[in-house]
């Protein structure tokens, strides 16, 4: 099953109001359908990727019975959920390093949701209703249910004092659509987060080699790759070395792109197929449609790449 998607609002700040709906925090995680029955837990990513042996300390789910749970896993760092932090986990299948990691570095996983109870597909449930059934769990270590908030405005700049990412709000009366962006879910965050594909990449300009910036595209409605811009804050050190050790088998010889990149951003840069997807997160797109202050969230093997729009 493909999970619900919300549908971002007109403003960062412009969520919905009054009595009809209720407010959670937009967790920094990745979004995981737990499927729990006879005994055995399977983990699946947004594209329905199975996710499991990356977090094995998921798997006291099994205690649940039948059950079909939607949320968010999380990684804390100093007290708030880091996506950067979480990286180091999503990709990993080997189960050594994973239960290493799961003891150093343990996930949360937050749930928001639950679409199936002993056989019963809940899914057509007022989300009030959902929520009831989800109350009444039990849930295992690891796992915990994501809170409500009457009041959005307040959440709004709580979760901007404390460095989180945003507020969903929700219809208490919507059922649950899978696969579907629906305007009975608006999400708004402080900074805005998009996937791109990487269709190239600079060396440092120390004259060492090493990776220090990724060109970033997204396709349009042709299919044709549009240029968004040069990123290279968050690609320091091991990510810059994972990002170039990944884009190596890519490479090719003419850019991929169907516009012009600028000539700054394309001197010296090695060209690569574009099939990489990454997340950036970024201020404001410009006129021209490009990504102003970009940063490099990591890689995502969980998601498909945002299409191009017109700002």
């Amino acid at each position: 099953m493909e999970p619900m998607l919300a549908t971002p609002a007109p403003a960062s700040a412009a969520l919905p109001r009054g009595r009809d709906w209720v407010f959670e925090v937009k967790w920094d995680g990745v979004r995981v359908l737990a499927d729990v029955r006879a005994g055995a837990v399977r983990l699946a990513s947004r594209n329905e990727r199975d996710v499991t042996p990356a977090y094995p300390e998921l798997g006291g789910l099994a205690v649940l019975g039948d059950v079909l749970l939607d949320g968010e896993v999380v990684l804390m760092d100093g007290g708030r959920p880091s996506f950067a932090a979480l990286a180091e986990r999503m990709h990993v299948r080997d189960l050594r390093r994973a239960q290493a990691l799961a003891v150093a570095r343990p996930v949360t996983y937050v749930v928001f949701d639950v679409l199936r109870r002993d056989g019963r597909d809940l899914t057509g449930m007022p989300l009030e209703a959902r929520r009831a059934v989800l109350d009444d769990l039990v849930l295992p270590e690891h796992v915990q249910t994501s809170p409500w908030y009457d009041d959005g405005d307040d959440l709004w700049q709580v979760t901007a004092a404390h460095g989180l990412e945003g507020v969903v709000a929700k219809r208490r009366d919507a059922p649950y659509r899978p696969g579907r962006r629906s305007p009975d879910w608006v999400k708004a965050a402080h900074r805005r987060t998009r996937t791109a594909l990487v269709g190239g990449w600079r060396p440092e300009s120390t004259g060492t080699g090493r990776l220090g910036a990724v060109l970033l595209g997204a396709p349009d409605a042709t299919g044709g790759l549009r240029y968004l811009c040069r990123a290279g804050s968050g690609l320091g050190g091991a990510a810059a070395r994972a990002m170039r050790e990944l884009l190596a088998p890519h490479e090719r010889t003419r850019s991929p792109f169907a516009d012009d990149v600028p000539a700054l951003d394309a001197r010296g840069a090695v060209w690569c197929d574009p099939v990489v997807v990454v997340e950036t997160l970024y201020l404001v797109r410009t006129p021209s449609g490009r990504l102003r202050q970009p940063v490099v969230r990591g890689v995502r093997t969980d998601a498909t790449v945002d299409p191009w729009e017109q700002p």
